[in-house]
């Protein structure tokens, strides 16, 4: 089994030694984390049946059935404190992210790790975790098929407030100068500047709202160019 690099990312975030895998459709990151030695134990879990019969399928062909279960839950629901040192949550938007972890706040404290993905929303995922009390201790970002993905690893703790610019892109991947980043602002500034030179052109009360919304983000993405020259 070979990972994709976005799974292979996410699996090389996981810190604890038993992990819970959140929507794990197929099971390929707790199978592979415990085949590598790298965790104990894995709870494979989904809240359909297709995902996790496929999963079972996996596990027992990777003969991996003694430290690997599979758990109907809806999110977080069936996960019990003191399963999981990380859990992983990836693969879904930013609001179901937010969403599992608002109806898992019972074990906030309880799970040291948490490795999050969020395919959409990453602006509002990562002013949620700030605001709630937790720290985004580290980032990354890879871009496979023509897609971007941004992975997040988040414990319990203070961290300073996101400024705008911040909260949109990241304040670790701006302060390294993460060249993945780099590459999908500027085809962003590419794309908005091309947007703009439309709507300059109709002259329209509608296309002028619209033109100042995205003179606003094209501001923002000039901001974090320049952070990051």
């Amino acid at each position: 089994m070979r990972l994709s690099q976005r799974l292979e990312t996410v699996a090389s975030f996981v810190t604890g030694s038993r992990v819970a895998d959140i929507g794990t459709d197929h099971g390929y990151i707790p199978i592979e984390l415990v085949r590598r030695g790298k965790v104990d134990s894995a709870i494979a879990m989904d809240m359909r049946t297709g995902p996790l019969e496929r999963a079972d399928q996996h596990i027992l062909e990777a003969g991996l059935e003694d430290q690997i279960q599979t758990r109907l839950s809806d999110g977080v629901s069936q996960l019990h404190p003191g399963e999981a040192d990380s859990v992983v949550i990836a693969g879904m938007g930013g609001e179901l992210i937010l969403h599992i972890l608002e109806e898992g706040h019972s074990l906030w404290e309880d799970v040291a790790q948490w490795v999050l993905s969020p395919q959409s929303e990453i602006e509002k995922v990562r002013t949620y975790l700030t605001e709630h009390g937790f720290l985004i201790e580290r980032e990354a970002m890879l871009c496979e098929d023509g897609k971007y993905y941004t992975v997040l690893s988040v414990i319990r703790g203070f961290m300073e407030p996101l400024n705008q610019i911040e909260a949109r892109y990241g304040r670790y991947l701006i302060q390294e100068k993460n060249p993945v980043l780099c590459e999908f602002v500027q085809k962003e500034a590419i794309q908005i500047s091309n947007i703009l030179h439309r709507i300059y052109e109709e002259g329209t009360q509608t296309s002028t709202d619209r033109r100042e919304k995205l003179e606003e983000e094209l501001k923002q993405i000039k901001e974090a160019q320049h952070a990051m020259r």
